[in-house]
C-alpha cells in the first residue's frame, strides 16, 4: 500500500470514526520523514499551473488531529506542541547552513543543499525550500510553502501558509526570485521565476499587478522575469464626499527585469 493510499484511508476514517493516535503513528511518522527527504511535496507545477497535493495536505492536518500536544525542549526553553522541530543533523553533510540562535525548522519541513538559514528564521511544516536559497534573518516560510532553487528571501520577509482548504494551492516563490527586505507573499501567490521584487512590496491576490511588459493587470501571480515594485493608485473610494482629498489603493508595478527603474513621469503615463 502506498503513503497516499494510506493517508487517504485514514483521513477518510478520521472523517467518520474515532482513530487513535497509536494505531496511526507509524504512517504519521513515514509522512513526515518523505516530507523531509522531499519526496513528496504539498504543490507541484503541472503543465503551466501550480496544483496542491491535497492527499498531503491532509497529511499534514492528520498530524495535528491524531497527536497530542506535549511539552518539549528547544535552546533551554519548554514550549508545547504536537510536532517536534526537524532532526538538522543531515544539513551540513548537504552544505547547507543553519546559524543557532533562533532558526526554527519544524517536523515535515524539506531544506535543499547548499541553503542558508539565518537565525532568527522560522520554516514551518510542509514548507519546501530548495537548492542553493537563502532564508535571511526574520523570515518567516509558512506551512506548505514552495520556495524555489537560488532563491534569495530578504531579511524580515513573510511567505504566508496555506493549509486550508486541502485543495487550494500555496504560496509559489519559483527558482531564481529575489524578494527584497520586508516583502510579503500571501493566499497562494506565484511569484514568477528570476523576478526581482523590491522590498517593502506586498504580494497577494487581492492586488492587482500591473504588468507593463504584457500591458494587462493580473491577480495572483507576478510573470517571470520581471522587476516588480510596490506602488498606490487613485482609488474609488476617493469620490465620496466623508473622505477628504484623494484616497488611494495598493498595487504593484511590474516591467522588464533588464528595466530596474521607471522616470516618475513614465509611471504615471503607464498607469493612467
Amino acid at each position: 500500500m502506498s503513503l497516499e493510499t494510506e493517508i487517504s484511508e485514514l483521513w477518510q476514517r478520521h472523517q467518520s470514526t474515532e482513530v487513535s493516535p497509536g494505531e496511526a503513528r507509524e504512517t504519521l511518522d513515514a509522512f513526515l520523514d518523505a516530507l523531509e527527504a522531499g519526496d513528496i511535496r504539498a504543490a507541484e507545477k503541472r503543465g503551466e499551473a501550480w496544483e496542491a497535493n491535497e492527499w498531503v495536505k491532509q497529511g499534514i492536518l492528520l498530524n495535528f488531529a491524531l497527536r497530542e500536544t506535549e511539552a518539549r525542549e528547544y535552546g533551554g526553553v519548554t514550549y508545547h506542541d504536537v510536532l517536534p522541530l526537524r532532526d538538522t543533523a543531515d544539513l551540513g553533510e548537504r552544505g547547507t547552513r543553519n546559524t543557532p540562535d533562533g532558526t526554527v525548522i519544524r517536523r515535515g519541513a524539506y531544506v535543499g543543499s547548499d541553503a542558508i538559514l539565518m537565525s532568527p528564521a522560522f520554516v514551518n511544516v510542509g514548507a519546501h525550500v530548495g537548492d542553493g536559497t537563502l532564508v535571511d534573518s526574520c523570515d518567516t516560510v509558512g506551512s506548505c510553502a514552495q520556495i524555489g532553487s537560488d532563491v534569495k528571501l530578504g531579511a524580515n520577509t513573510l511567505i504566508g501558509g496555506v493549509l486550508e482548504p486541502v485543495e487550494s494551492a500555496p504560496v509559489v516563490v519559483e527558482d531564481g526570485v529575489s524578494l527584497g527586505a520586508g516583502c510579503r507573499v500571501t493566499s497562494g501567490f506565484v511569484v514568477g521565476e528570476n523576478s526581482v521584487v523590491g522590498e517593502n512590496t506586498l504580494l497577494s491576490p487581492r492586488i492587482p499587478v500591473y504588468d507593463l511588459v504584457e500591458d494587462e493587470v493580473l491577480y495572483g501571480e507576478l510573470p517571470p522575469e520581471r522587476r516588480a515594485f510596490a506602488r498606490f493608485v487613485e482609488s474609488s473610494v476617493s469620490d465620496r464626499d466623508i473622505i477628504p482629498g484623494a484616497a488611494y489603493k495598493p498595487a504593484v508595478v511590474a516591467t522588464e527585469l533588464e528595466n530596474q527603474t521607471l522616470e516618475a513621469s513614465q509611471r504615471e503615463e503607464a498607469l493612467r
